[in-house]
């Protein structure tokens, strides 16, 4: 990797330890000059006139081949391409191409920052992202990919899959578990038609973006590649007087390319894709010595052959590498620089899975995965680096599920045997005494569907949950020492934390109440024993500590309606409704608290109007309830009750010629979000688009 930071304000230049983004770069820019020719002029993807809502969408997450959604005892929403393309994205954040869903609180601090939401009333790390299959970083990774990569995405709601394995990221709030559910974001395949798309905008804050997109495809060679940059000035996106403490505009520059290649050998079941993504995102936080520098890359290889009409086969694996570097100053004493911080994480994950079609719609599905990932830390404080934290982690999970399906209903049961080894190299700059840990666990999962009529389906699901302590959690980016020390950001360790187990229940109907209405309601309840929350402990200087908060409930109820009025007007409507509560006999502070980042309450309401074919209106109206940011009864801050709108706006000029308007936070509410960051208020974004 060769990456460059500011320097007496010349460009220098750095050996870095991963030579894979050079290797990435490169081979985009070859597929670049090679394939990404269009042959034919191309057109817009419009949106299908769609008839009606059913029941039987298509689904691949449950079992990882396509699925009849009545045959699913879970719930999954489907996001299509189209409402993908109809979102705004304010703080550029994929996280929120799901803003609208119910059960979903998508909760970006800013552009540049992660999403600190929660899902099914828990925090976003009890909902596994991934892309086309494999674990992706539910903080980090959004941030990085692209949105017109994305054939469609899915929301599969209700108790941990054991097809899918805990994502073993170590940074911000550590593991990710499915115990609540998964987001899987499907990348585009088979190519239809050539299309190339290029598009150049301007808006608040001195933003400048252009995107480049191209697809096509070669015999039986189907391909897209692309990539996208902005520059802006942004704004202060810290409250009045807090720890960002902004004296300037915090820019920002962002940079993406991406490709994506799929071979489909004799057949369209029989087929060889790689991935790839590289993301560089470089600024400052609108102070003196306070740059950052941050590098992601994703790969993803994926094969999959439907060996013959009864047997499925697919492997899977990936490659993810994550450089994040920032300064420090000595705020608020002066703004002098102090140290310089850095956090590289890489992470290997892959599996292997068979599905076995049987008792004719019948399945069984069987499969391994192995995921290895590396953590490290390090601080450079007068020109001599030290690393801080060294703890690699590696994980091998054995799975069996059978779906048997008779007449009207779907009943599922399965497990997994999961063995997860932590190893403690190094944590807070001293070698432990404890060099590693290995956790077993077998965990196991059920559902039922029934599905009374063509419009009405009950169903009902339950799953276990495990995760251990993360690296971060353990060893914190600060020293014990640091506690309310005066510029020493970050998070303190916590060596004596507990790994956490999780039960979830869930129990709903989808109901057409005609061809153009579907209302879907679902129950939950997630619990969690010593659950691994992230706790705010100070507010100047920031600082928060990984804790276990006891046990955990989280229940509620999420409700929705949609409706396909005509070919000029969708709309829809959800509710959700949620209590948690945190018992821990131990510590009075947290008995009887929340569970941070959890509105009690959300309502959601959004349309699309097409009252031309070349016009397309789509306005969202969001209301969040209240939430707090730790589960100390005394320390924490209230945050929430407040309503944004958004809307997207695209007319066709002509055939090839679109102009798109985003606006964000009309109302201009600058509601304030935890750890001291509050929503700048409006924005806007327009760009023309051209397709060739």
């Amino acid at each position: 990797m060769i990456f460059y930071q500011k320097g007496g304000g010349k460009i220098i230049f750095r050996e870095g330890i991963m030579p894979i983004r050079i290797v990435l770069t490169m081979l985009i820019f070859i597929f670049v000059s090679g394939v990404a020719r269009s042959e034919t002029p191309g057109s817009y993807n419009k949106p299908e006139e769609q008839k009606g809502y059913s029941l039987k969408d298509i689904v691949v997450t449950e079992t990882k081949i396509p699925q009849s959604e009545e045959n699913v005892t879970q719930q999954i929403d489907v996001i299509s391409e189209e409402e993908i393309q109809y979102r705004t994205y304010a703080d550029r954040n994929l996280s929120e191409i799901f803003l609208y869903e119910p059960g979903i609180f998508v909760n970006p601090l800013s552009r540049n920052d992660a999403n600190w939401g929660s899902f099914g009333g828990l925090g976003p790390k009890y909902n596994v992202y991934l892309l086309d299959g494999l674990p992706i970083d539910s903080f980090v990774d959004p941030m990085s990919l692209d949105p017109w990569i994305l054939q469609r995405a899915e929301v599969f709601k209700g108790p941990a899959s054991i097809m899918y394995s805990n994502y073993l990221s170590s940074d911000f709030a550590g593991n990710e578990t499915p115990l609540a559910g998964i987001t899987n974001l499907v990348t585009k395949e088979k190519i239809d038609a050539p299309l190339t798309m290029m598009q150049a905008g301007y808006g608040s804050y001195n933003t400048y973006g252009g995107k480049i997109y191209n697809q096509g495809s070669t015999g039986n060679f189907h391909y897209f590649i692309g990539g996208t940059y902005e520059s802006s000035d942004y704004t202060n996106y810290g409250t009045q007087n807090s720890w960002l403490n902004m004296i300037d505009d915090p820019e920002y520059k962002k940079w993406k390319l991406y490709l994506k290649g799929t071979y489909f050998f004799d057949r369209d079941d029989n087929k060889l894709s790689l991935f790839a993504n590289v993301t560089q995102h470089t600024g400052d936080a609108g102070r003196p010595n306070r740059d950052y520098w941050n590098y992601y890359d994703t790969v993803n290889l994926n094969y999959s052959n439907q060996i013959n009409d009864w047997l499925n086969m697919q492997l899977a694996a990936g490659y993810r590498y994550y450089n994040r570097q920032w300064d420090e100053d000595n705020f608020p004493t002066n703004l002098g620089l102090r140290e310089k911080d850095s956090v590289k994480q890489q992470i290997i994950p892959a599996t292997l899975t068979f599905n076995i079609k049987h008792w004719g719609n019948s399945l069984l599905t069987l499969g391994a995965d192995y995921q290895y990932a590396t953590y490290e830390t390090f601080a450079e404080t007068n020109g001599v680096e030290t690393k801080q934290n060294n703890a690699p982690t590696q994980s091998i999970g054995v799975y069996i599920q059978e779906k048997y399906i008779v007449d009207n209903w779907v009943f599922r049961a399965g497990g997994r045997f999961n063995s997860q080894k932590n190893n403690f190299d190094l944590l807070g700059g001293t070698v432990p005494e404890v060099s590693d840990k290995t956790y077993n666990k077998f965990l196991w999962s059920a559902g039922i569907r029934f599905n009374a009529t063509n419009q009405l389906s009950l169903f009902t699901n339950a799953g276990s949950s495990f995760l251990a302590p993360s690296g971060k959690s353990v060893g914190g980016t600060l020293n014990s020492s640091d506690f309310g020390v005066p510029g020493k950001n970050g998070q303190l360790p916590n060596p004596n934390l507990d790994s956490e187990k999780g039960i979830a229940f869930d129990l709903g109907l989808d109901y057409q109440i005609s061809k153009n209405i579907l209302t879907t309601v679902r129950g939950f309840i997630n619990k969690v024993d010593n659950a691994i929350v992230e706790n705010v402990v100070s507010q100047n200087p920031s600082q928060s500590m990984s804790v276990n908060a006891g046990d955990t409930t989280a229940y509620g109820v999420e409700a929705q309606i949609k409706q396909y009025l005509n070919e000029y007007v969708q709309w829809f409507a959800n509710f959700t409704f949620t209590q948690t509560k945190v018992n821990n006999d131990i510590d009075h502070d947290q008995d009887g608290s929340n569970i941070p980042f959890t509105p009690n309450w959300m309502a959601n309401v959004g349309a699309v109007f097409t009252p031309f074919k070349s016009i397309v209106i789509a306005p969202y109206f969001q209301y969040v309830g209240i939430y707090y940011d730790s589960t100390s009864l005394s320390g924490r801050l209230k945050f929430g009750n407040y309503g944004v709108v958004n809307m997207h706006m695209q007319g066709d000029i002509t055939k090839n010629i679109r102009l798109n308007l985003d606006l964000n936070n009309i109302t201009n509410n600058k509601y304030e979000m935890p750890w001291q960051f509050q929503n700048p208020g409006f924005s806007a974004f327009g760009s023309i688009q051209v397709s060739l």
